[in-house]
């Protein structure tokens, strides 16, 4: 069909085309031609269109407005017909513009309609044609400075049943010329026209039959406002107003348009932010995906090292388990060494010294003398009286009742040093015993003199075995910032209970951004409403103004806190400013802060306006997270997801030049939500996502080394020193070898290696609460997870950018960089973990233990579901056009076999929303570097969704801290069947496995006889396995299975076979 139809537009349009070439003296012909070609061009559609520009005919109509116009007069018939073949083919030729300056045919169209504006007749096509001319920016200047800009005005008038077509077809080609920033100054002064003819469409369609007129005219208001003049003149025409009353008083009946979601085609991270609009569920197959690598030679490993193996000598001193004899069957848990500098409380007489900031390691590991343990009796809960001492953020109350003053005690938990003057009254931790009494909290002071407030800590010992409060704290003094840090968070000291009850995936209610717009909107028209009241800032230091509790307090200044400055707009509304990462001027999306003073009842709106992606899962059901504090007093001690008439859109603030990458335009966009607190003068805490410190980190390392048994090998290292000094910490995992024979010892040494790092983004806390999971997982005491040790050495790098976290970035370290973009050449003294990682790996590829599976722990901000990243130099040719013999994408396709594994044991996981193609923006990461440097196969990048899950049993809920520590441990399992897939041959406690097995895969595989034999049942699920899941048609899954799995299916067999009794 498709053969014949360009057979036949080949044959109707080349001769059109060649006659009227021929026959420009033979009018009436030429208009016969011209009536065949409108019809054929007509009903053709975009593809004889096309065949007819690839033949030269829009040069050929051009060329024959030039040689109508200069008859004079000009056949008013001919020209109709010109411009309205011309009207067609315009928008599918893309030099149709350029063509028509150059050859003349530009002043033709434009004298043509100067001359006939009366004529609406020919008019129309003239217009249609000039709408194409001015989308080239040239001639949009040019035709401005031909005064056609002014030409428009003369069409365009007040409402009017005649003509419609014909106006709105202005309106377009006036907004296409005002694109123009010189056709917009010209257009300034007739922005009160604009605004009166809109007013007068808006009061008199008022059966909304026109709406694309006045969208047109919308269209080019926006388009004047878009330099700074425009924004002058519309204001002073009382713009705002004019379009405000309009928008909310609709005549009947009413249609309020929504306004549009915005929709993000960027894909700047593949961890965090690597993002296509991901609520558009089915993909547009013919996208072409410029970004994706096509040099088929940086998709093959390199052969060859970069770096000597004399020079990756060094990093031996990591990986004693390969040379280990265990002649003395004893282990320790080596901890990290303590930071040299203690945390000094600011008082009114001190504040805190300044000390430099550590050097980075070059090559070797540091090992600082320890120093003495500051003493846990310091902590204590300040309060201060006499009203705001030098400390930024003490706070006082005079005049309000006792339980207003005594929640001030609440204000934080701090870390009281060794000042000059010993700073305030000191209470011991372990006299904590207050009551507890329903709905409230009921404080009591050590003595008269009120200098101390005692807090109860809820007693979580038993829900959170790894956490301790008095540990925290021990580990937040050893925790190195730039602000040098003296407060810990309470969510960070309390610990975090995972809810029992499901938190849905909100439902977003019709017309909240519309709303909320409306109320920024109102900002402009009603200032004297306004507030405008700095209540928190960090660039001020003061202390805040006391102001009888008509407003909330703000703090961030504790570990991985962001907040900048919060303005108070309204009596219940906050806008909120984030910092951007240190030695950065962008990424603003990481938010955690303190919130104090509220009142039950009335709602407040929080909006945090510079954050600079387009699109966020707040528009798709995300919520943010809130601790109380009263709350895990009376014992809940839990984030809960919170907040209502969420939405994200852009704003009217203007990023910078510098800020925006050297864009110029851009604007930042708004996070609003709005939150009803439950209990007066509470302290509650804000975050983006389930906060984990870096201090929570080395609390749980501690915590876990209580967890291991004589058959568990756990080993910590420090790997590097940060830029700030603090420790990157390095695990070893595996188990004991069961003797000293040789035997086991080499089968100690020779179990493969798994490689994990997580964290290297520190606004991704999700990855570390997988992480987590994981380690959990890893040294917990059940058969499967024994199992797991003894089938590998398990080296985990837990937080890449430890000092991002500390700081509160969202994306970057210290140097202000992105570390996941740093794998290729990192810097020894500004990339430090990633250095000595990547070090780590290219030793290990050095002495032939490549590990056999790779994997970076990250969030994502615009998915849904968890996902992983991988690396097919098959899957990347074939998303291109590129030409390559079967001999060079020879591939084994093992890699797909984890995230298969995944989808089937993982409720979270979603196979669809896996990819292992390979794009030039990605190839400095850690899993395409460790993919074509180190040559692992199986090296992944595993996303975790911040917001939630579309598909299987989480399906509708967002997602949890216990989720995704569930994920952790399953990718653990999915690790050690993965084992048996590719080295079936001896495991220990066969049987429990077997039953294991069964469990598992009793949701994914059905049994046709309920008689089925227990062994044919297993072996049949670990078939399906092998063979991913229910059947496919796919080809590489038949060819994975004929490359990895069918040589060891018989073994596989016999070894099921050899536990059947006799």
């Amino acid at each position: 069909m498709a053969v014949c139809l360009s057979v036949c537009m080949y044959e109707c349009v080349c001769p059109c085309s060649r006659v009227i070439e021929c026959n420009t003296q033979d009018l009436q012909t030429i208009l016969n031609i011209l009536y065949i070609l409108n019809e054929l061009l007509t009903v053709g559609g975009g593809r004889r269109i096309g065949v007819f520009v690839s033949k030269g005919g829009t040069g050929i109509l051009l060329q024959l407005v030039i040689s109508a116009s200069k008859v004079s007069p000009p056949s008013e018939e001919l020209m109709l017909q010109l411009h309205s073949v011309l009207a067609k083919v315009g928008p599918k030729d893309r030099k149709f513009g350029v063509k028509a300056r150059l050859n003349g045919a530009l002043n033709v169209t434009v004298n043509l309609l100067k001359q006939n504006l009366q004529n609406h007749k020919l008019l129309l096509p003239c217009l249609l044609v000039l709408r194409v001319y001015s989308s080239n920016t040239v001639n949009a200047v040019s035709l401005g400075k031909n005064g056609v800009v002014e030409l428009m005005f003369k069409i365009i008038g007040p409402y009017s049943k005649k003509n419609t077509s014909l106006l709105k077809v202005s309106l377009d080609t006036l907004g296409a010329l005002l694109k123009s920033k010189t056709n917009a100054q010209r257009a300034v002064v007739h922005v009160p026209v604009l605004l009166y003819i809109y007013q007068d469409w808006h009061r008199n369609d008022t059966r909304h039959r026109h709406i694309l007129i006045r969208k047109g005219i919308l269209g080019c208001l926006k388009n004047i406002t878009n330099i700074k003049l425009g924004r002058k003149a519309f204001i002073d025409a009382d713009g705002m107003r004019i379009l405000y009353n309009t928008s909310t008083k609709c005549n009947p009946p009413c249609v309020c348009l929504p306004v549009d979601d915005v929709v993000d085609k960027s894909d700047n991270n593949e961890d965090a932010e690597a993002e296509n609009d991901t609520e558009n569920e089915v993909e547009e197959k013919d996208h072409h995906n410029d970004d994706i690598e096509t040099d088929i030679n940086k998709l093959r490993p390199k052969e060859t090292h970069s770096r000597p193996f004399e020079e990756l000598k060094i990093y031996e001193r990591f990986f004693m388990e390969l040379s280990e004899d265990f002649q003395v069957m004893q282990y320790t848990f080596l901890s990290a060494p303590k930071s040299q500098r203690p945390i000094i409380v600011p008082t009114a007489q001190a504040l805190p010294p300044k000390t430099p900031t550590a050097t980075p390691l070059q090559g070797e590991c540091p090992h600082p003398a320890p120093v003495p343990p500051l003493d846990l009796d310091t902590i204590n809960i300040t309060k201060d009286r006499d009203g705001c001492s030098d400390h930024t953020h003490s706070r006082t109350h005079p005049g309000a009742g006792l339980e207003q003053e005594l929640v001030q005690g609440l204000e934080r938990v701090a870390l009281d040093g060794t000042g000059p003057q010993g700073g305030g009254g000191r209470v011991n931790k372990h006299n904590r015993q207050p009551p507890i009494l329903a709905g409230g909290v009921e404080w009591a002071e050590e003595e008269e003199s009120g200098e101390g407030v005692v807090l109860q800590a809820p007693d979580t010992a038993l829900l959170l075995p790894l956490h301790d409060p008095d540990l925290y704290v021990e580990m937040v003094k050893s925790t190195r910032s730039v602000p040098q840090f003296s407060e810990v968070a309470y969510p960070d000291y309390f610990g975090h209970v995972a809810p029992t009850f499901r938190e849905h995936i909100l439902e977003r209610v019709y017309g909240v951004q519309r709303t909320k717009i409306f109320q920024d909107i109102e900002r402009l028209i009603h200032p004297n409403d306004i507030l405008d009241k700095v209540v928190y800032d960090l660039d001020i230091q003061s202390c805040p103004v006391v102001d009888g509790g008509e407003s909330l307090k703000f703090n961030s200044q504790f570990e991985s806190g962001n907040l900048r400055k919060a303005v108070q707009v309204r009596k219940f509304e906050y806008d909120l400013v984030l910092n951007s990462d240190i030695n950065s001027n962008h990424y603003h999306q990481w938010f955690y802060f303190e919130v104090s003073g509220m009142r039950v009842g009335p709602p407040y709106r929080f909006n945090i306006i510079n954050c600079e992606k387009s699109n966020s899962q707040f528009n798709y059901g995300m919520q943010v997270l809130m601790y109380s504090v009263q709350e895990a007093i009376i014992g809940r001690p839990r984030w809960v997801r919170t907040g209502t008439d969420i939405c994200y859109y852009k704003n009217h603030f203007s990023r910078s030049s510098i800020a925006a990458g050297g864009q110029k335009g851009k604007s930042y966009y708004t996070m609003t939500f709005s939150m009803t607190f439950n209990h007066k003068d509470d302290v509650c805490y804000f975050a983006y996502h389930y906060p984990y410190t870096y201090s929570t980190l080395k609390m749980h390392l501690q915590k876990l080394e209580a967890l291991r048994t004589p058959q568990t090998y756990l080993r910590e290292d420090v790997l590097c020193e940060t830029l700030g000094g603090n420790s990157c910490p390095l695990l070893t995992i595996t188990a004991m070898p069961e003797s000293t024979s040789n035997d086991q010892i080499f089968q100690f040494r020779n179990r493969p290696l798994v490689f994990l790092s997580s964290r290297v983004h520190p606004g991704e806390t999700n990855a570390s609460w997988v992480m987590k999971g994981t380690l959990e997982f890893l040294m917990g005491s059940s058969p499967l997870a024994h199992s797991l040790r003894e089938a590998y050495i398990f080296k985990i790098v837990p937080m890449l950018n430890p000092d991002g976290v500390v700081n509160g970035n969202h994306r970057c370290s210290l140097s202000g960089e992105d570390l996941n973009r740093q794998w290729q050449n990192p810097s020894p003294e500004l990339h430090p973990t990633i250095y000595h990682t990547k070090s780590l790996l290219q030793y290990l590829a050095a002495i032939q233990r490549a590990p056999l599976v790779f994997c970076d722990y990250h969030g994502h901000s615009r998915k849904k579901n968890v996902f992983m990243y991988g690396c097919s130099l098959k899957e990347t040719v074939w998303e291109t056009n590129i030409s390559a013999t079967s001999c060079e994408l020879h591939e084994d396709l093992g890699y797909r076999t984890l995230p298969k594994i995944l989808s089937q044991m993982a409720p979270a996981f979603s196979m669809a929303s896996c990819s292992f193609v390979v794009e030039r923006s990605k190839e400095a990461t850690a899993r395409v570097v460790v993919w074509r440097e180190i040559g692992v196969q199986r090296s992944y990048t595993m996303e975790s969704t911040l917001c939630g899950c579309d598909q299987g049993k989480y399906k509708g809920l967002q997602i949890g801290t216990r989720e995704l520590e569930e994920m952790g441990a399953q990718f653990c399992v999915a690790l050690l069947r993965l084992k048996r897939l590719t080295s079936p041959l001896k495991l220990r406690n066969h049987a429990h496995l077997l039953d294991i097995e069964s469990d598992l895969m009793e949701t994914h595989c059905k049994v046709s006889r309920s008689d089925t034999h227990p062994l044919t049942r297993s072996l049949t699920h670990t078939v399906v396995v092998l063979l991913g899941g229910e059947p496919s048609p796919q080809s590489e899954v038949l060819s994975a299975l004929e490359q990895v799995f069918i040589k060891d299916l018989s073994v596989l067999c016999l070894f099921h076979l050899s536990l059947v009794p006799d």
